[in-house]
């Protein structure tokens, strides 16, 4: 790990590292350098777990225009740091426990913000098609507040053909949320709780139709309310529907 510090207040950042860090706002030089940035002391400090430092900033080591220029946040959080992105790992096996899958989730927002809900729920492992948001982008890293650290996060050019894999040919339960879903309150709707895939679909499309077909346990959260809306955000329903998951039955956890 490289770590400057500055003397006489001058920043010790030079131009190369500068350089380097604006590159890292797109994900060909993500992908290219294998890293990515992270901003904050709670989200860098979180990181520093999971991940191997490469450049960290902050005070004297950096100027406040210096960080403004570089940050993805509306109000800088008075550090920034490079991390080295992990080795690739193989693709989780859903007989071990309960694997959230996203297909074609594209809203960096929403994608940190559910991989944080996997961090709180115990979800381990996040299965994304080629279609969703970059993990490893400032949005999504921010999003997270260093949960990236904790969930496993993994993609996928043939998702369809992942889920066929990880079902052991409906040995294990495959559940989406679909419109046409069952209850998910409804008693069996979750015959189990604590392995099996649970997909998640695209803001605007839903699950795709080759996904869907391959899911053996539709669910739906229903609405209660009397208004217009269509759906509910996909974090909020990952949230509902984990929530429902991990929710005791008689006494026993889940998890």
């Amino acid at each position: 790990m490289q770590r400057f510090f500055s003397y006489s207040g001058m920043a010790l950042i030079s131009r190369s590292q500068i350089k380097l860090i604006r590159s890292l706002k797109l994900k060909k030089f993500r992908d290219e350098l294998g890293l990515f940035v992270a901003e904050g002391d709670k989200c860098i400090g979180e990181l520093r777990r999971g991940f191997d430092m490469h450049l960290c900033f902050s005070g004297g080591d950096i100027t406040p225009d210096q960080l403004k220029q570089l940050s993805s946040l509306t109000t800088p959080q008075g550090a920034i740091a490079v991390f080295r992105k992990p080795a690739e790992m193989p693709l989780p096996d859903a007989a071990d426990g309960l694997v959230l899958v996203l297909d074609g989730v594209q809203d960096p927002g929403n994608l940190g913000t559910i991989i944080r809900t996997c961090d709180w729920f115990g979800v381990h492992h996040l299965v994304c098609s080629a279609g969703t948001a970059d993990c490893f982008s400032p949005k999504v890293v921010q999003a997270t507040m260093g949960a990236l650290a904790r969930v496993h996060v993994h993609y996928t050019r043939d998702l369809a053909q992942y889920i066929r894999s990880a079902a052991r040919g409906s040995s294990l339960p495959v559940y989406g949320t679909l419109l046409d879903g069952r209850n998910i309150y409804d008693i069996g709707a979750v015959p189990e709780r604590g392995r099996g895939l649970l997909v998640m679909g695209s803001e605007g499309r839903g699950i795709s139709p080759e996904v869907r077909q391959l899911v053996s346990h539709p669910l739906l959260v229903p609405s209660v309310g009397d208004g217009a809306v269509e759906s509910l955000n996909v974090a909020v329903a990952t949230a509902v529907v984990l929530a429902e998951f991990r929710r005791p039955q008689n006494g026993n956890s889940s998890l």
